[in-house]
């Protein structure tokens, strides 16, 4: 019999990590009733908006901004240190509508005194009738040149077999397939739970009830919460906006630690990361503090599940110095109170090397492991590929590749689209020579790649 660890551990990553099917009836395409007209490959243009934006619906995938497009592809400082145009990413185009498409985003990291260009892929997605030809998009992403690194943080399992047929090998920092996690409020969770497994209104009612207690007792009688530790620190709030100064001194000095990879941490770098245009969820940073020296941060990540009301905070980012384990400690406990004031029904850890996780393990957090490995990366050079085959040579957490950066994102006003809209169409208008490439017919078939 599963313990009651393994219980609330399986339901609550069910919940918090589960995916919104499409609708099976949704779409313009059905392989018995419509000709399929032969797709093309082609480099994705500001003007394929509206068309991926439909075809990621069709998909069950999150909603899109025109805003966030603008975000990602032309406020984005990692496209400075490109030396060559990189793509927006690739669309599968069959007669003139979209039926497949993948984001390419730019990133920056720092290994070894050296500053790498990355590129994360984002939204993969292709209607049901294309899917066998859908892994060309992955290997137009694959063949980009002048790239130090390739990551993909969100994969789920059928697109992480494709990960390994490109040659990218799973992360190697241990336990980042595992969670970490804390219940804050068992009758919220309960009821969420109830609501998610389709309880019929009485039984679910008696049911909530029933696991609130004894999740409840759970958490009291083995003291699942952080202590904040007797330490000289103090920790504040400040939004995103008011990242300053301070940060870029402490990123500074923790590039200066060790030859690890770390993704960009710059002051403009955060910013940038975690303000997403139209969105309904929110993110706080927790700095903590050694008299005047700023000596370490946490990112917290508060979203709802609309249709379960499940409210999840998450520690999107965090670091200290020297990995200081006390200064951990510290910004936890104090992202556990935040997420309590906020609302949230749990706290989530994922990620992050084992020095630091084992901070919050006499917190006896609840643990679940991922069926798959969440995390690949490749690079084209066979030193770096070498060194970065060592687990200590990573600190990889929720802020590497899209985990975070990527959130359901909702648009201005319709005039204001319509307008930003008319740009995009002339600026693109200057582009549209771009060549399309026709889609071999020889090449694999996946079924699942959406």
């Amino acid at each position: 019999m599963k313990s009651l660890e393994q219980k609330i551990s399986a339901a609550v990553l069910k919940m918090i990590r589960s995916r919104r099917q499409p609708d099976p009836g949704a779409g313009t395409h059905d392989p018995s009733s419509v000709a399929i007209a032969p797709a093309k490959l082609r480099e994705a243009r500001f003007s394929d908006f509206p068309a991926v934006a439909a075809l990621k619906q069709r998909g069950g995938l999150h909603a899109d901004s025109i805003e966030n497009w603008e975000r990602l592809w032309r406020h984005n400082a990692a496209l400075e240190f490109n030396t060559t145009e990189r793509p927006i990413g690739w669309v599968l185009d069959a007669g003139g509508e979209v039926v497949g498409y993948l984001g390419n985003i730019s990133l920056l990291y720092r290994f070894g005194g050296r500053t790498l260009t990355a590129v994360t892929a984002h939204g993969l997605v292709v209607d049901p009738p294309y899917r066998g030809v859908g892994v060309t998009l992955v290997a137009a992403y694959f063949r980009q040149k002048n790239v130090d690194l390739f990551v993909s943080t969100s994969a789920i399992e059928a697109v992480g077999k494709i990960a390994l047929a490109f040659k990218s090998s799973p992360l190697p920092q241990p336990d980042y397939d595992i969670a970490l996690f804390w219940v804050l409020r068992p009758h919220g969770f309960a009821s969420a739970l109830m609501q998610k497994l389709k309880t019929a209104p009485a039984p679910a009612r008696i049911g909530s009830i029933a696991a609130a207690l004894t999740i409840g007792a759970d958490k009291i009688f083995r003291r699942r919460r952080p202590l904040r530790p007797a330490a000289p620190f103090t920790v504040s709030e400040i939004g995103v906006d008011e990242i300053g100064s301070d940060f870029q001194s402490f990123w500074t000095g923790k590039q200066k630690e060790g030859c690890r990879l770390l993704a960009d941490r710059s002051p403009a770098a955060l910013r940038w990361h975690f303000k997403i245009p139209g969105d309904r969820g929110s993110a706080r940073v927790l700095c903590c503090h050694l008299g005047h020296e700023l000596v370490g941060y946490t990112i917290v990540r508060n979203d709802c599940n609309e249709t379960t009301g499940l409210r999840t905070s998450i520690i999107a980012d965090t670091l200290v110095k020297n990995d200081d384990p006390e200064i951990v400690r510290a910004l936890w406990a104090s992202a556990y109170d935040h997420a309590e004031h906020s609302g949230s029904h749990i706290l989530e850890v994922l990620g992050f090397p084992p020095n630091v996780r084992s901070a919050a393990a006499e917190w006896k957090p609840y643990r679940r492991k991922y069926p798959a490995c969440p995390f690949y990366y490749k690079t084209p050079d066979p030193e770096l590929q070498s060194a970065l085959s060592n687990a200590a040579a990573w600190y990889a957490s929720p802020f590497d590749g899209d985990a975070t950066l990527i959130r359901p994102s909702y648009s201005l006003s319709k005039p204001a689209v319509t307008q930003m809209h008319t740009q995009i169409e002339e600026a693109d208008a200057r582009h549209d020579n771009v060549p399309e490439v026709p889609v071999p017919s020889s090449e694999p078939q996946h079924s699942e790649v959406s």
